[in-house]
């Protein structure tokens, strides 16, 4: 039986834990080969023994996003080798500092911006031409409802995200009369690192996984999805009694 994802080639960023971990491991169920970014080149070795363990296939690339000449020579390099991509995860974000917004430094805020924003506008312009080549090519980027809620103490990262949001939906327009399909998705509080690092109190077993959160993120993937533009949240669907495909 052909995997609904064969032959497709997709990037996934922040790829060694979390949300971009278990996403990579699915979109590799599903037939596509993973190329999976991430800083951490352990998370990345264990992430490669996970896909491989069901038969599937990754390129492991150990890089910081904000090697941004880095992003570019990947961008060459898929374009050598694949001459497409069809999918790209922008997964990998950082929350930055817990604070008072006039006790922020300048460096940490240019930090958060660095990742959450600028990486992703890099990505965009290095994979824009591979992802138009594509026959189907989807871009999901994962956002947070900081966002609209503008949290107390997480102005950084609530302001990253609503850049990052504007970003996405910008280029979702520019390619709107194309086959690129382009989205966001907003998981909500899920198990990982990061959550447990800025709510330290909170506890990890009453939050879904990570796995449980890819699993809406991959039919958005698909060539079958055509809507562009929009602000998918995992909590709302799962309310609405959304079961993605088995």
């Amino acid at each position: 039986m052909t995997k609904p994802l064969a032959s497709r080639i997709a990037l996934v960023t922040g790829a060694s834990r979390g949300i971009g971990y278990a996403t990579a491991v699915a979109l590799a169920k599903a037939g596509a080969h993973v190329v999976a970014v991430a800083r951490t080149q352990g998370g990345l070795e264990e992430l490669d023994d996970e896909i491989r363990k069901d038969g599937g296939s990754a390129t492991l690339v150990p890089l910081s996003l904000t090697d941004y000449e880095g992003i570019a020579r990947l961008g060459l390099a898929l374009h050598e080798r694949h001459g497409k991509l069809d999918i790209l995860v922008g997964n990998a974000g950082t929350p930055g500092p817990s604070s008072p917004l006039g006790h922020i430094e300048l460096k940490p805020w240019n930090d958060v911006f660095a990742i959450n924003v600028t990486a992703n506008f890099q990505l965009i312009r290095c994979m824009d031409p591979l992802l138009k080549v594509s026959d189907a090519g989807r871009a999901v980027f994962v956002t947070s409802g900081a966002a609209h809620k503008a949290n107390a103490y997480l102005g950084p990262y609530a302001a990253s995200k609503a850049a990052l949001e504007a970003l996405v939906r910008s280029w979702a327009n520019e390619t709107a009369n194309t086959k690129l399909r382009v989205n966001l998705f907003s998981p909500g509080p899920i198990r990982t690192r990061m959550r447990a690092a800025v709510f330290p109190g909170e506890d990890p077993m009453t939050l879904d996984t990570p796995a449980m959160a890819a699993e809406f993120i991959v039919p958005m993937c698909s060539p079958d999805w055509t809507e562009t533009g929009k602000l998918y949240d995992y909590k709302a669907r799962r309310l609405m009694g959304f079961q993605p495909p088995a």
